[in-house]
């Protein structure tokens, strides 16, 4: 029977902050980020202490794998280091490096999106091929090597990324996709909505869910068991909303910008404050509405559903963007309860 992995995105200057007891609840930490300076794969991030937040985390956890995400939205550097066969091979051994210095036991690729250039980053037509040219660069270096180090990458959750990447070429190379099924809808829109719903709505302009984007890289050749989804530990917040059925597809005077942590909302938002918590049975998501502002959020009910989905669907696992954003330290708990009920 197959174990279904619960894995964490942690912030290098977050280690520090990571709990016991979800050093032993998380089965993988992602830590982010390095980044592609001129070509190189850098983590200036980490510091002389870094080696030992990890230490203590595998001292309570030995089972525990420490992956470095390379990349994040607007972070560039990947199409023109992608572009040349000198250049993804200067990419792996860079990166490559990384991870016999630090111990790590892998690479997550970020890019944020091949072929795209929407983040302010470059791209171009031929980042189709050079992506799956660069994955299989690293996995190829990495397998030279006789301890085995895992290679993923975090994919936009929608039929978008499908446009600008060789999806089943890619996931040759990899051990599993996690699927960022979060920000469905936000920073473009400026129609309110469910940010990381499971399921779609009935009725909707721009109808996204983590069960469409499972559907269409099953379809574009991932397989179930390479398929990891995605939680939201923060919100998106649109302003100037109208005042009908409770916020929900209203049209506002924002769009919905990053909003607060699920640890700020826990404290100054759900229920309090006058924002009403409200439940969407079809989408399997909550929001929060005063009367002018729109929340959209995971909590431990809509997670639940996830965890739930991700077994009925045969996935891998389950992923979270950030532990930092979780200041009340129970949603990790809360996934991995939910996951062991399985």
């Amino acid at each position: 029977m197959m174990r279904h992995k619960l894995i964490g995105y942690v912030n290098t200057a977050d280690l520090v902050n990571v709990t016991d007891a979800d050093a032993k609840n998380l089965d993988i930490i992602n830590i982010a980020f390095g980044h592609v300076i001129d070509g190189n794969v850098t983590w200036n991030a980490a510091t002389d202490a870094t080696k030992d937040h990890m230490a203590r985390i595998r001292n309570l956890n030995p089972e525990i794998k420490f992956v470095l995400s390379i990349g994040g939205w607007g972070a560039g550097g990947f199409s023109e280091a992608a572009y040349t066969e000198e250049g993804r091979k200067n990419f792996s051994k860079t990166a490559i490096d990384i991870v016999l210095e630090y111990g790590l036991d892998g690479l997550d690729l970020d890019w944020e999106y091949p072929s795209y250039t929407v983040a302010g980053i470059g791209g171009c037509k031929e980042d189709k091929q050079n992506f799956t040219a660069l994955l299989k660069q690293i996995r190829d270096d990495l397998n030279k090597f006789e301890k085995y180090y895992m290679l993923t990458i975090a994919a936009g959750g929608g039929n978008f990324y499908l446009k600008g990447v060789e999806m089943d070429k890619v996931a040759e190379q990899l051990d599993y996709v996690q699927l960022m099924t979060y920000d469905l809808r936000g920073g473009f829109q400026t129609l309110t909505g469910h940010h990381t719903n499971l399921y779609a709505p009935e009725i909707d302009l721009f109808a996204a869910s983590t069960e469409e984007a499972v559907r269409d890289f099953m379809a574009a050749g991932v397989p179930a068991e390479k398929l990891v989804i995605g939680v939201a530990f923060y919100s998106r917040m649109w302003k100037g909303v109208p005042n009908v059925d409770n916020g929900y597809l209203q049209m506002a005077e924002t769009v919905g910008t990053y909003g607060p942590s699920y640890g700020d909302l826990a404290q100054n938002y759900i229920n309090k404050n006058g924002f009403t918590r409200h439940w969407d049975d079809v989408c399997k998501a909550p929001y929060l509405f005063d009367g002018s502002t729109f929340i959209s959020y995971d909590d431990e009910e809509s997670i639940s559903h996830k965890i739930k989905y991700m077994n009925e669907k045969g996935l891998l696992g389950v992923m979270y963007w950030e532990y930092g954003t979780d200041e009340t330290h129970t949603l990790t708990g809360h996934m991995r309860k939910e996951i062991e009920k399985l």
